[in-house]
């Protein structure tokens, strides 16, 4: 297990402090503060970011049917978690967590609380690690059924668009049809930003890369595409009362395994 390191930001800690949270250090919050002086909005961006989530998790498990999530890069607990959303809406979901920061996983017993009727786990394991990831999350899913896979705010780590893909590809490759992918990632629509992504990149580890609607629409090649497609994420199915909520540079999309 990698070596719990206050001295270095870190994204988990940095976008707890974005969203609020107090599970974060000075480092954290001193990137996270330099990030909001450029770019006002950042925190709203990721309350609004983390209510797409919320609003993904209750779709494919009421309109959709999903009982298995697969949640990698889930970051620290905070509130609208995915197997607390999930299970509200059907008790018997299961639900595994996969992340490789050491606070992530100290604070993960906490996290691992579930319904009666359902599950919920976590991993420790790399992105990049399908293997693991997936021979661990056999131990509570079973991947001959449906699975929605949760790439929430991650594959930006990710430069290169091929690599994203494979990352992509090798785990779909191994869920059954009818499986979902779910993502948002940063996007490069405007020049407040890219300013505050490279504030970002100049402290923060790891370092994010923004993508543009096409190239996030290209990780889904493969997949069918679920209305609207791939849009900012106050786009995707709003909440009735919320279809006048101001775009931002977080894009979304899901797509589901044939």
């Amino acid at each position: 297990m990698p070596k719990l390191d206050t001295t270095v930001p870190q994204t988990a800690r940095i976008w707890n402090h974005l969203l609020g949270g107090k599970d974060n250090f000075a480092v954290d919050r001193e990137v996270g503060d330099q990030i909001i002086a450029s770019l006002p909005q950042l925190a709203e961006n990721a309350r609004l970011s983390r209510a797409y989530l919320a609003r993904v998790v209750r779709y494919l498990a009421g309109e959709a049917g999903v009982r298995q999530f697969l949640d990698i890069g889930t970051g620290l607990p905070t509130a609208d978690n995915t197997h607390e959303v999930a299970q509200q809406v059907a008790p018997d979901a299961r639900i595994v967590y996969v992340d490789n920061d050491p606070l992530v996983l100290a604070h993960a017993r906490a996290l691992l609380t579930t319904s009666p009727e359902g599950a919920t786990d976590y991993i420790d394991a790399d992105l990049r690690d399908a293997d693991t990831i997936l021979r661990e999350a056999a131990r509570t899913l079973d991947l001959d059924r449906p699975v929605a896979l949760f790439l929430m705010g991650i594959l930006g780590h990710i430069e290169d668009d091929a690599e994203a893909k494979s990352i992509i590809d090798k785990i779909m490759g191994r869920l059954a049809p009818g499986s979902y992918l779910a993502m948002y990632d940063g996007s490069d629509t405007s020049e407040a930003n890219n300013e505050a992504v490279r504030i970002w990149n100049i402290s923060a580890n790891p370092k994010y890369h923004l993508r543009s609607a096409a190239r996030i629409a290209g990780l889904f090649e493969g997949l069918e595409l679920v209305e609207p497609g791939v849009v900012p994420v106050t786009r995707w199915k709003p909440e009735p009362g919320a279809e006048n909520a101001p775009e931002i540079d977080q894009y979304c999309a899901v797509g589901r395994k044939p």
